[in-house]
């Protein structure tokens, strides 16, 4: 019989759509561009479930990919490089991702990688390009919790590639709900690379950066403002980091880190 996962999709179709799309996207991030990933080693040492991984997004499927990738390295022991052979061995396959349903609905391609491991939601502010106001689907907030019980899930807690956007309180009521570990993320130079929905190659020898940061330190009694402006600091999102040039790699950003209070 096969191995299922608590959504009931053969962990087998996903672990060969995670090898397809980690050899499509190889190239890219490989050849025609190069990476700079830092923290990778605290994969080897999270939970196999109930982690929650929050970043800040530029494209639609080239960060989250490079993230997957950066896991599936560093649990083959090779942290914060980018080996193949972590794709096609897949060692992590109960992670998933929280996307909007509009975006994996938006062509064949993202379809398929809605299969990969997407926890589609329905935004509640925007629809078809249009401001709108709806309440939050219970099915949605079902889904992520089961996804949390299996696994890792990624979420990009401001819910646009929008840069400096304020974040979405749902993120913060995951996190006091389910009390997961929280893993900030910090990537740059997705925006340059490639095209918004990070399929395409824009602009070659761009370097992208990938840090991972050590798990903040929430209390999980605190109100969900002050726990989402901790993540949003955690992920360098705030307004406060809107004055730093945001082009910089990560190495010479260090320095500038090292100024200000810790986000955690």
């Amino acid at each position: 019989m096969l191995k299922r996962n608590v959504f009931g999709q053969p962990v087998i179709v996903k672990r060969w759509l995670v090898r397809v799309f980690g050899s499509m996207f190889y190239r890219k991030f490989r050849w025609k561009n190069s990476t700079d990933i830092q923290g990778a080693e605290i994969f080897q040492d999270l939970p196999d479930s109930n982690v929650l991984l929050v970043s800040n997004h530029q494209t639609y499927f080239a960060d989250v990919t490079l993230m997957v990738y950066s896991i599936q390295s560093s649990l083959i022991g090779r942290p914060n490089e980018i080996k193949l052979k972590g794709f096609l061995k897949c060692p992590k396959a109960n992670f998933y991702f929280i996307a909007a349903e509009e975006t994996m609905k938006s062509g064949f391609l993202p379809k398929v990688y809605a299969r990969a491991g997407a926890i589609t939601v329905k935004r509640t502010w925007r629809a078809k390009g249009k401001e709108i106001n709806r309440e939050v689907d219970s099915n949605d907030t079902t889904n992520i919790a089961m996804a949390l019980s299996d696994g890792w899930v990624i979420s990009f807690p401001q819910g646009t590639t929008t840069p400096f956007a304020p974040g979405r309180k749902g993120t913060a009521h995951i996190i006091k709900e389910h009390k997961p570990i929280v893993i900030p993320i910090v990537i740059n130079g997705f925006r340059r690379a490639f095209d918004k929905k990070g399929l395409f190659t824009k602009k070659k020898g761009t370097t992208l950066s990938l840090w991972i940061k050590p798990p903040l330190k929430i209390n999980y009694e605190d109100n969900v403002e002050t726990i989402m402006k901790q993540v949003i600091e955690g992920i360098e999102q705030s307004q406060e980091y809107n004055l730093v040039e945001k082009d910089l790699p990560i190495l010479d950003r260090d320095s500038l880190q090292k100024q200000k209070s810790p986000s955690s």
